[in-house]
């Protein structure tokens, strides 16, 4: 593995954000092979350097982390009897321990992130997080004229449901007719775009996540592609929920 920087390795372990780790280097609660390291930016590389926090020896990341384009037709699911899952487009030497972070309903693509850590899918997907979550919907009908406000507001669905203040912003209508809209949800309620969207006037056509908190869809990706994520990525994903930047 090569070298990197002693906090940006660390972030990626989840031992806290950048910033986190960078007071815990330079307050010399780190050592490498024994020896006390108090510069973030010296170089380690974590499969062969002995490194400890307060003591305690860091644990090899044996997790895997991959991103998937999620076509249309599959589902959010490690297995099931009757339908195609998100892990069976994966090739069965890597399936084993993973679970996709959150669900996308079997018509809706994009973005999903398969993993074995069960701690960060839970952090991803615990409601007290607020994860953003932004997609891409093209939409018939008419939306209300107070529709952003609506969103914004937090939206009440014909059941009761209460959904949490959202972001919607409408774009162009396409040739086909079909209005272009962005969401952003800090939730993830069932069919919930769907919900919203048609509480103020609309109808989804299709739909596409984009980003989940600091991870954003690679658009070098088809559908039905995936990919390990990088070591950025990883670390800006404990940073997300560790509430550092």
């Amino acid at each position: 593995m090569a070298r990197e920087r002693l906090d940006k390795m660390l972030a990626s372990r989840g031992a806290g954000s950048r910033k986190e780790v960078g007071g815990l280097i330079r307050a010399g609660r780190v050592t490498v092979n024994g020896a006390a390291c108090r510069d973030p930016a010296c170089k380690v590389d974590a499969d062969v350097d002995t490194i400890c926090v307060d003591g305690v020896a860091l644990r090899a990341r044996r997790e895997r982390y991959f991103m998937l384009n999620k076509p249309m037709g599959v589902i959010s699911a490690t297995e099931d009897a009757a339908q195609q899952t998100v892990l069976s487009l994966l090739p069965e030497r890597e399936r084993d321990g993973l679970a996709p972070v959150g669900r996308l309903d079997k018509d809706t693509e994009g973005l999903l992130l398969l993993t074995d850590d069960g701690a960060l899918n839970h952090a991803l997907t615990s409601p007290r997080r607020h994860v953003d979550k932004r997609y891409r919907a093209l939409v018939s009908g008419t939306l209300a004229d107070d529709a952003v406000q609506q969103f914004s507001n937090g939206l009440t669905l014909g059941d009761g449901t209460k959904c949490r203040p959202a972001e919607l912003t409408v774009g162009a209508v396409q040739p086909d007719g079909l209005t272009e809209v962005f969401v952003v949800l800090r939730e993830g309620k069932y069919h919930q775009v769907k919900r919203m969207v048609a509480a103020v006037g609309g109808h989804v056509e299709a739909l596409e996540r984009l980003s989940m908190g600091p991870l954003v869809l690679d658009a070098a990706l088809a559908r039905g592609q995936y990919r390990p994520l990088t070591e950025e990525e990883i670390a800006a994903l404990f940073a997300a929920v560790s509430g550092g930047s």
